[in-house]
């Protein structure tokens, strides 16, 4: 796993966006695996910059969602699907057919996501798979407990995840689904590059866990040690638990530039 410590939000934003834009050169037609939240939407913003300024083609590039919430119309503004098509999508000047992700409305859910997981590998896999992380070490919807080789699947979201997502829902947590669908571990695994993008204080003790602790499904995220390409960009306030900080600000300080993240 790589540790990458970036002064703020903004330089991890334009850090991982130039590592997408570096793989839509080599496969145009890349997919892209994309997360939902605040936390990623400085990676969004740099993207679609780079795009608009030439630097960057995405007329060709895929993108596949993490998750959805159970139950919410797909035209709800604060269904994933939504979210994904105004702050991905459309940025980058997509047609909606580019766009792939489960179906939370479905009646029969588990067919859903079945057919999910199969979408994905006949759709040759996730080349670059953002994340972000919980507060309680979860990644995707994989709450704390999920097993490490779970793959896309229903999920009944903890109480503080819920609070935590309530800030979309007009602040009122009796809007925020109980249940979603999500990449299990296993799914999120298969991609060939995982980044994960973590910002304040309050993932600190997460990141640490993730990085320094062992892998165990208590903290879900640290699934990613086992992966042969895994990325984990923090700001300065996330590492701020990190015993090994100093030794991964050096070893990136000394990484070739060609090599990228």
């Amino acid at each position: 796993m790589e540790v990458v410590i970036v002064p703020d939000a903004k330089a991890g934003g334009e850090l991982i966006a130039e590592a997408m834009a570096a793989l839509l050169r080599r496969k145009p037609d890349a997919l892209l695996g994309v997360a939902t939240g605040s936390t990623p939407l400085p990676i969004y913003e740099a993207l679609a910059a780079k795009v608009l300024g030439g630097e960057a083609d995405a007329s060709r590039a895929r993108i596949a969602q993490l998750d959805e919430y159970v139950g919410l119309p797909a035209g709800h503004p604060e269904s994933y699907r939504s979210v994904v098509l105004r702050e991905v999508v459309e940025p980058l000047g997509l047609d909606e057919a580019a766009f792939m992700g489960p179906d939370g409305t479905a009646a029969d859910v588990q067919a859903a996501c079945e057919a999910y997981d199969r979408a994905l590998a006949e759709a040759g896999g996730v080349d670059l798979q953002l994340l972000g992380i919980g507060t309680d070490g979860h990644i995707g919807f994989n709450e704390p407990c999920s097993s490490l080789a779970s793959r896309t699947r229903i999920k009944t979201l903890t109480e503080q995840t819920r609070i935590d997502n309530a800030r979309f829902f007009d602040g009122d947590i009796s809007q925020v689904p109980h249940h979603v669908i999500t990449q299990g571990i296993g799914t999120i695994l298969d991609a060939r590059h995982l980044v994960l993008l973590a910002t304040g204080e309050g993932k600190a003790d997460a990141v640490a866990a993730t990085v320094e602790g062992p892998v165990a499904s208590i903290v879900p995220a640290s699934a990613l040690q086992l992966h042969p390409h895994a990325t984990v960009v923090v700001d300065e306030a996330a590492a701020s638990k990190l015993k090994l900080a100093d030794y991964f600000r050096h070893t990136f300080a000394a990484k070739p530039d060609w090599q990228g993240i």
